[in-house]
């Protein structure tokens, strides 16, 4: 047993956390340091992490919902005022825009006088996994893996302290990856990063095992406790055998894996919400107990998650139980325990093994890069497995699928029981974003601009003329209009057309109706499923496509970041006889009001229009008074009840016409 003197120090505690304006969120980022949080975890918004200013056609109702707006240098030091870089340490989810940010985060060092050797923290930086999953690409790969490795050869040369990028497992579970493929997806986009420094030949073999060692990962703990253990210790092994094998790294300080964790949000759910402090702190210990594989760094989700932006006391509570985890309980007091046990050996090499096989078969398809459309259909099909299996019983979810009598919870009644972003931060951004272009040396702006460009094209290092485009008074627009220009734009595979088709019983009445309406019709029912706006979460989006495949319809399913004009001419252009929205950003008034409006003008209003995302009860009103036909949130996770409410739908509006 360890002495208190011996007792192993906590990790980094953080809560993922950003909102509204830059100056909201560094007044939150204020509190939870004086609460005893000991790291930042940077939540952006979707049009920073995607590369747009707060004005552009696509940010329209998605600015400062998920996270905070960075347009420009201004805005970071607003973001960071009074919060000494240099004695802290910052973890930043961004990247397509990683190099962007991480310049704009320098900038204000320099501003400051923290010397850029002494700033320590993370850029989030996986961008094969957004191609997977969590959908905030903007470039194609080469280009997005080209960034990805300048910024690794500036951090290592000037920012000793800093991560320059997190391996990202976290959002492939969210996609519905079963623990072997996250194990071997992710470590397979940890080989396809390496293997492009390696490619470059700007850092010599004696120095690559420090990039090794600056290589972090970002990984998720579900539910399944003792296998989500086991993975984290799988995790372990098998990274060490793979830098070693691999790249001939021998020193165990650059072997060593290092990662931190948020745990699984996947599994929060709308009902019962208040059971969700148990599965997160269930969670968190899968990632604590052992450690061998213990984490770096931990953020907890808060417990209503599932219904919207958490306050403040939300996060503090989350925050707490890592608090008590950590300083209460003697769990940091001892070797790790579960060295030795057969059950957790077995398990252990059970996963290795099968990870391994899985790794391999993608290295024989040309690694990850050319494996993105055949690992995006495996994520499609694992989380296909598991929704059909909550919805047969089969996985248990408590409050859901089981034991679903409650009492009802005072935590999620009355006014202010989730927070709301202001409607006017939008606004606010905007004219704060005019006033700032105004402001600037416009000359400067254009020759920062051009040395960017000129970096990109040239194939040098975009580093240091990012930075010196920050200071000048880039805009994040600007900057990635520019390396839209030179790289250009990629759409990631949707992985419905390859999932493997559901062959089940239970969906022989609904495609019965799924016939009957489309004789009457005339032919079959066309279903168009949109996502408009920058949210890349397409989970949803995927899984009613392709039930509605299955089930007899033709479906329409472009992926994700359309226009709402874009969906309607669509619409227009494919003759649907269905429109189905995804939105979980939540920005669905006004990207669904205007959907509604264009539907309208275009004389598609016999068209129905149903949405589906993370709506509060009164927002659900106002889309219905919208004219919205139908409203599905989380706690909808039937899916063939969702089919067959579609289908009724088109029906009653087939009989209107008739």
């Amino acid at each position: 047993m360890r002495t208190k003197e011996t007792r192993d120090k906590p990790w980094l505690i953080r809560t993922y956390a950003g909102h509204s304006t830059a100056a909201k969120s560094n007044a939150l980022y204020r509190a939870n340091l004086a609460k005893g949080q000991t790291g930042l975890s940077v939540a952006f918004d979707l049009p920073t992490q995607t590369g747009y200013d707060a004005d552009h056609v696509l940010a329209r109702g998605e600015v400062g919902k998920v996270g905070v707006p960075v347009s420009h240098l201004g805005d970071m030091r607003t973001l960071f005022d009074g919060i000494p870089l240099d004695a802290m340490n910052t973890s930043m989810t961004i990247n397509a825009c990683a190099a962007w940010l991480l310049a704009l985060y320098v900038a204000v060092a320099d501003e400051t006088g923290a010397p850029r050797a002494k700033l320590s923290g993370t850029t989030q930086n996986d961008i094969l996994k957004e191609y997977l999953s969590r959908g905030t690409y903007v470039f194609p790969p080469e280009p997005s893996l080209r960034l990805t490795k300048d910024t690794i050869l500036f951090t290592t040369a000037e920012m000793p302290k800093w991560n320059p990028m997190n391996v990202c497992s976290y959002h492939l579970q969210e996609a519905g990856a079963t623990p072997v493929q996250e194990l071997a997806f992710a470590l397979a986009n940890a080989i396809a990063i390496l293997d492009t420094v390696k490619a470059s030949g700007e850092v010599p073999d004696s120095d690559f095992g420090e990039v090794v060692g600056h290589i972090s990962f970002f990984v998720n703990a579900g539910m399944r406790f003792v296998t989500e253990m086991c993975k984290m210790r799988a995790f372990v092994d098998l990274w060490e055998e793979l830098v070693e094998t691999r790249y001939g790294v021998t020193d165990p300080k650059h072997k060593l894996f290092r990662y931190g964790v948020q745990v699984n949000s996947l599994g929060l759910t709308e009902q019962q919400p208040e059971n969700n402090v148990y599965r997160i702190l269930i969670e968190a210990l899968a990632v604590t107990i052992s450690k061998k594989a213990r984490c770096r760094a931990l953020q907890l989700p808060a417990w209503n998650e599932a219904l919207g932006l958490p306050r403040a006391w939300d996060q503090q509570w989350s925050l707490r139980l890592q608090q008590i985890l950590a300083y209460e309980t003697d769990l940091l007091e001892f070797g790790d325990l579960f060295d030795g046990n057969p059950v957790v050996a077995a398990k252990v090499e059970a996963l290795k093994a099968e990870a391994s096989a899985e790794m391999k078969l993608i290295e024989e398809m040309g690694g990850a890069i050319a494996a993105v459309p055949y690992m995006k259909s495996k994520l499609v099909e694992s989380n296909t497995r598991r929704l059909e299996a909550i919805e047969s019983g089969e996985q248990v979810v408590i409050g859901v699928n089981r034991f679903t009598e409650t009492e009802v919870s005072p935590l999620t009644t009355g006014e202010g029981a989730i927070m709301v972003v202001d409607p006017a931060v939008e606004a606010q951004q905007v004219e704060s974003l005019k006033a700032w272009r105004a402001g600037r040396n416009a000359r400067a702006v254009d020759k920062a601009l051009a040395d960017l460009r000129a970096a990109a094209s040239e194939g040098r290092n975009v580093m240091e003329p990012s930075i010196a485009a920050a200071k000048a008074g880039v805009t994040t627009g600007e900057w990635g209009q520019v390396l839209r220009e030179v790289f250009g734009e990629y759409r990631a595979p949707t992985g419905v057309g390859r999932a493997a088709r559901a062959e089940t019983g239970e969906l022989a009445p609904i495609r019965e109706e799924v016939e009957k309406v489309s004789r009457r019709l005339g032919r079959r029912i066309k279903f168009l499923v949109g996502k408009p706006g920058l949210d890349g979460h397409s989970n949803g989006a995927e899984q009613i496509a392709v039930r509605a495949r299955d089930c007899g319809m033709e479906v329409v399913y472009e992926g994700i970041r359309l226009t709402p004009a874009e969906i309607v001419n669509a619409a227009l252009e494919e003759g649907v006889h269905v429109v189905g929205l995804s939105i979980l950003s939540g920005s669905h008034i006004p990207l669904v009001t205007e959907v509604m409006e264009r539907m309208r003008a275009e004389g598609l209003d016999d068209v129905p229009v149903i949405v589906g995302g993370i709506i509060p009860p009164e927002d659900e009103l106002v889309l219905r008074q919208a004219g919205v036909a139908a409203v599905y949130t989380p706690k909808d996770f039937q899916l063939n009840t969702i089919m067959a409410d579609i289908v009724r739908i088109v029906g009653e509006g087939a009989k209107q016409a008739a």
